[in-house]
C-alpha cells in the first residue's frame, strides 16, 4: 500500500465536535454513503461536494470532541476524506477513526502549515506532512506497524478477519 496520501486541504478550526461532523438527526441511517451526504453539515453544508474527489481534512485542537458516535469518522471517510490532520483529537474519536480505517494524524503545526485549498501530502509511514503548494512541511510520530496494518485492512473488523483466517 502507498502510505503517501494526497489531496486538497479542507480546513476547520478548534473543537469540531461529532454533532458538527454528523448531526444527530442523521444517526437513524446506517449506510455509510447516506451518512457521507451529511458530513460536516453543521459547519459547512457544501463539504460533501468539496470532499468527494478526495481531500485531506486539516483542523485545530480537540477534533472530534463530544459524543462517542462512530458514525462521525464513517461519514468523513465515505465523503472522501483520505486523512484528518489535526493539532489534537478527542481520544474516543481518534480510536473510532482507526477502527473504521480513517487515518488520523496529530500534528501541532497543522493549522499554521496549511490554508484552505492547498495541496497536501501525508506520509503515514515516514511521519511527514507536506504542503505541496508552499513547500512547508512538518514531522509527526510515524504510525506503528500494527496501526498501519489496521488502516491497510480498512479498519479493525477487516484486520481481525484477516488475522483469524491466518490462524
Amino acid at each position: 500500500m502507498d502510505w503517501a496520501l494526497r489531496g486538497k486541504v479542507l480546513k476547520y478550526g478548534d473543537n469540531i465536535d461529532t454533532d458538527v461532523i454528523i448531526p444527530g438527526k442523521y444517526l437513524i441511517h446506517i449506510e455509510p454513503e447516506e451518512l457521507a451526504k451529511h458530513a460536516m453539515e453543521g459547519i459547512d453544508p457544501s463539504f460533501p461536494e468539496k470532499a468527494k474527489e478526495g481531500c485531506i481534512l486539516v483542523a485545530g485542537r480537540n477534533f472530534g470532541c463530544g459524543s462517542s458516535r462512530e458514525q462521525a469518522p464513517v461519514a468523513l471517510k465515505h465523503a472522501g476524506v483520505k486523512a484528518v490532520v489535526a493539532e489534537s483529537f478527542a481520544r474516543i474519536f481518534y480510536r473510532n477513526a482507526v477502527n473504521v480505517g480513517l487515518p488520523v494524524i496529530v500534528c501541532p503545526q497543522a493549522t499554521s502549515l496549511f490554508n484552505e485549498g492547498d495541496e497536501a501530502e501525508v506520509d503515514l509511514k515516514e511521519g511527514l506532512v507536506k504542503n505541496l503548494t508552499t513547500g512547508a512541511k512538518a514531522e509527526f510520530k510515524p504510525l506503528p506497524p500494527m496501526l498501519l496494518e489496521i488502516l491497510s485492512a480498512g479498519g479493525l473488523v477487516e484486520y481481525m478477519k484477516r488475522r483469524l483466517k491466518q490462524a
